[in-house]
């Protein structure tokens, strides 16, 4: 049944919308040749959505071009303001964007265990409300919030968990109240960092893939033909509780001790860190995890030593000999002790012994969901997985492939600990813009082929 006149103007006006979000300014006349659609037709639905308030001039192309042809049009950036929440056990993080997604402002407030719930709550919300004052967001039209725990896959609350403290449950009640006139949408922290790994990270190639978050705590995210599965109760992914080899005992239905969580998270790897004599100085980022610092570190005294200050004399020596190492420097692993060669030498030895041990353990997580699941591809995310970058996961891929018969990549994080702010910023973008372009209904994450390879003549 073709499309009525009406619907038909929807469909075409949020095609033209999707593609000035996507590549910015255009004219008229590039937006007829992306989108197929006739002169007329153009601009009717320019005329329309300017009207509307969704799209202005921004400028004109070229320096000697005039008139309506030259026109470059762009989504009405300032059309609503959007609040991105990272929700931790420790704190809270926020960012405040405009419609187009561009931020512009960001802030983060620490939260003990010791505050009270209400304490801890108030200087959440104040911290969001900050925000939203320096960006010039009054009001908000959407916050999209990535936090810890189960969400309810239907009505999108967060589960009571005796694991989470009780202002995490207190503080969507309190956001509603404070901010009544924006839509709220909440989504646990690792399915958002999996999104926006998937739109802007390491898997924007892949439409199925599992994301195995390694940060304070674990977990994953499913995304399997292009959509994130959250699982009847929205526990998906909840790997903490995974049984594994290794640890003291099992896990319960009330915590993840003696699970998976035992073995990777950052404080089993500090642990790991410190049986191989690694031990954890100050942290270097704010928030983050100490096992984070020390994969980093870790990472760095493994890799080979850089050439010599200094070119060598001519000898006639073989030139395969090495050089001496100079008194008491190890180039390659000064980052951990620089005093004397034989402890550098020791000191390195120890991180390659100490990554190979993490991966061993990371990759009993890896197989169980690789022999589940199938996915093709596993992103090592979180300030741990992004620390590691491309040495810890070639050494979990090289293990996967002794212990796994189906044929995997194991891929770093692109975005680390940022990537659950981005997830919720991408979610309430998007949330935004259905409601403002005129559908409630979520687009696929590709444009039409036709439309992608119009764009692709037109580079």
């Amino acid at each position: 049944m073709p499309a009525s006149p009406s619907t038909a103007r929807v469909i075409n006006d949020r095609l033209a919308l999707r593609l000035l979000q996507r590549e910015g300014p255009l004219t008229a006349g590039q937006l007829k040749q992306l989108t197929g659609l006739s002169r007329p037709t153009v601009a009717d639905l320019v005329e329309r959505l300017t009207a509307s308030g969704l799209i202005e001039v921004a400028g004109e192309t070229g320096e000697r071009r005039r008139g309506p042809n030259a026109r470059l049009y762009r989504i009405v950036a300032g059309r609503a303001h959007l609040a991105a929440l990272d929700v931790r056990t420790e704190g809270v993080a926020v960012l405040v964007s405009d419609l187009v997604g561009e931020v512009l402002a960001e802030a983060s407030v620490p939260i003990g265990g010791d505050l009270g719930t209400g304490t801890a709550v108030e200087r959440a919300v104040a911290l969001v409300e900050r925000a939203a004052k320096d960006a010039g967001a009054d009001p908000l039209h959407t916050l999209g919030v990535g936090a810890p725990g189960l969400i309810d896959p239907v009505s999108g609350e967060l589960h009571d968990s005796s694991g989470l403290p009780e202002w995490h449950r207190r503080l969507m009640a309190a956001l509603r109240e404070r901010f009544p006139d924006a839509r709220l949408h909440v989504e646990n922290e690792t399915n958002l960092a999996a999104l926006a790994e998937q739109r802007e990270g390491g898997a924007r190639d892949r439409d199925t893939f599992v994301l195995l978050w390694l940060g304070h705590s674990v977990g994953a995210a499913v995304v399997l033909d292009g959509t994130l599965r959250r699982g009847a109760s929205g526990g998906t992914g909840e790997i903490g509780f995974l049984p594994v080899p290794g640890t003291d005992g099992l896990p319960s239905a009330t915590g993840c001790e003696g699970g998976f969580h035992s073995l990777a998270g950052s404080a089993a790897i500090t642990a790991l860190a410190d049986e191989h004599g690694l031990a954890a100085g100050p942290p270097t980022r704010t928030g983050e995890p100490a096992a984070a610092e020390l994969v980093r570190r870790a990472v760095a005294a493994t890799r080979p030593a850089p050439p010599d200050d200094h070119p060598p004399a001519a000898t006639t020596a073989p030139t395969d000999v090495p050089a001496p190492a100079e008194a008491g420097v190890d180039r390659r692993t000064d980052v951990w002790n620089a005093s004397a060669a034989p402890a550098g030498r020791r000191s390195g030895d120890a991180a390659d012994r100490f990554l190979d041990a993490l991966a061993d353990r990371l990759t009993l997580g890896v197989a169980s969901v690789v022999a589940v699941l199938d996915p093709g591809c596993v992103v090592l995310g979180g300030e741990v997985g992004r620390a590691g970058g491309e040495e810890l996961a070639l050494r979990v891929a090289r293990r996967l492939r002794r212990m796994a018969p189906l044929p995997t990549e194991v891929r770093p994080s692109a975005l680390g600990g940022g990537a659950v702010l981005r997830g919720a910023l991408l979610t309430a973008r998007e949330s935004a813009q259905d409601e403002l372009f005129g559908s409630g209904e979520r687009e696929p994450r590709a444009l039409p082929e036709a439309a992608q390879r119009r764009m692709r003549v037109a580079r």
